[in-house]
């Protein structure tokens, strides 16, 4: 399983007037899936349980799907799913389009370029990339996903965490401090699609 990056600061920081781009249904997808792993952990930990058996050593052969290579097999699925069924709910994540749009031009620019890192092309940051379209406040992250052209499956990838140290991804999807996340994705050189998720306590595009 390939996980992808994640990034977490916190701060407080100031604003340039963006172009709304609708998003796509994918896109508010992702979100309200997010969501209803951390309002029901126990309940979504039965979608995990449902793939146990695709698992061949590390192999996962999920159907109608080419076979996946992991780092950890079923003991990081395993994992998961202990952590869901021993989670507390946390609040809903909103939809921000805010967020959502600096998501999907950050996925825009890793892309072409094939990379899967929190650093634009210019350099920029993700505390650099919300300053330019409006104003945040609290504690804000990142998730990046890759390969996974299914809102549920981008989920459960950032769940398991395979091979991640410290299961950052899923810390970043389960943080009480973030309320208001948004999703974009775009077509990957290498992994076919790459669907990046900003999370924030809170934010608001410019006027």
């Amino acid at each position: 399983m390939r996980p992808a990056a994640l990034f977490l600061v916190a701060l407080l920081l100031p604003a340039q007037a963006p172009a709304l781009e609708k998003a796509t249904a994918f896109e508010r997808a992702v979100v309200q899936e997010m969501s209803d792993a951390r309002v029901s952990p126990r309940a979504y930990a039965r979608h995990l349980r449902e793939l146990r058996d695709a698992f061949e050593g590390t192999l996962w052969r999920r159907p109608g799907r080419v076979p996946l290579r992991t780092e950890e097999g079923v003991a990081a699925l395993d994992e998961a799913i202990a952590f869901l069924e021993a989670a507390r709910p946390v609040g809903p994540l909103r939809f921000n389009d805010g967020l959502a749009l600096a998501a999907r031009r950050h996925a825009q620019d890793l892309g072409p370029r094939g990379a899967l890192d929190h650093v634009g092309a210019d350099g920029s940051r993700l505390s650099d990339r919300l300053n330019r379209l409006g104003t945040w406040h609290g504690l804000i992250a990142e998730n990046i996903s890759t390969g996974e052209p299914e809102a549920r499956q981008v989920v459960i990838q950032l769940l398991v965490d395979d091979g991640v140290p410290g299961r950052g991804h899923r810390r970043n999807l389960f943080n009480p401090d973030l309320h208001q996340a948004g999703a974009g994705s775009a077509p990957h050189r290498d992994y076919r699609v790459v669907t990046v998720i900003d999370y924030a306590d809170g934010f608001l595009l410019k006027p």
